[in-house]
């Protein structure tokens, strides 16, 4: 299963299945706990950061579970 969210610039890509719960993403010490909030659904809000903020937190993903593309690039693909 993979999800994904959107805030129309980029897309976050969340593979669960690879999630070994580092709590980086979302941890007050290392984490964006504005965008990433595991206890609510939706647990990724992007509307809480920048996208540069945002990329550079998913950057720290230690598993790879947490991925994104830009928006625009998927379009100029297809």
């Amino acid at each position: 299963m993979t999800k994904k969210y959107t805030n129309g610039e980029m897309t976050i890509v969340w593979q669960p299945a690879l999630c070994i719960h580092s709590r980086i993403c979302w941890s007050n010490s290392l984490g964006l706990p504005s965008v990433f909030k595991p206890m609510e659904k939706p647990w990724i809000t992007m509307e809480g950061s920048t996208t540069e903020r945002i990329i550079e937190q998913i950057k720290k993903c230690p598993s790879g579970a947490l991925s994104f593309y830009f928006n625009n690039e998927v379009s100029k693909e297809s």
